[in-house]
């Protein structure tokens, strides 16, 4: 965990399936309903495909997939469409290089070049509050069963639930195109 980063930042809480994450305010563009994708013929699995958002093609990311987590229960019918959310984030070097430095240091560099940013949707299933640092205790825990620890910063608390803050750096920027 990078303690610096985090003391006086804000965390968006979401819910992937059953786990509960967290990622850093200031990396999140905006937070939209789930929209639907244009499959991307040759990407991974791992990609859902992309969405035109306001003129900009953004590549959107199964949240599931992504941590590994098994597949959602299917939709309980086809005309509700898809459920939840698509978090649309901004990767890259900029304003929050350091934070990213401390992850996947390949992974931050492939995003761009100068103070470029490259926007990624992530798909979530509910997004379910914004907290201050100070409102949550965090801890550096890695050994969480079920995620991989290279993708966690930290672990936190709200209201008696944990979750964990994500190293959105370390999990997506292997995805984004160099």
């Amino acid at each position: 965990m990078t303690e610096g980063s985090l003391v006086s930042a804000r965390l968006l809480v979401f819910r992937v399936g059953t786990l509960a994450c967290a990622a850093d305010v200031d990396q999140v563009r905006e937070i939209l309903p789930r929209l639907p994708t244009t499959r991307i013929p040759g990407a991974p699995p791992v990609v859902a495909g992309l969405v035109n958002v306001r003129g900009t093609l953004v590549t959107v990311v199964e949240g599931w997939r992504a941590l590994g987590l098994p597949p959602p229960s299917p939709l309980p019918s086809p005309e509700a469409g898809p459920a939840g959310s698509t978090i649309i984030l901004e990767l890259g070097k900029g304003d929050d290089a350091g934070h990213e430095g401390g992850g996947a240091g390949g992974g931050g560099g492939g995003g761009g070049g100068g103070t470029s940013k490259q926007l990624i949707g992530f798909t979530v299933d509910e997004v379910m509050d914004m907290l201050a640092v100070g409102e949550t205790t965090l801890e550096d825990r890695k050994g969480l069963p079920g995620v991989d620890p290279t993708l966690v910063r930290a672990v936190g608390r709200r209201n008696g639930e944990l979750f964990i803050v994500l190293d959105v750096a370390a999990l997506l920027g292997p995805i984004l195109p160099s």
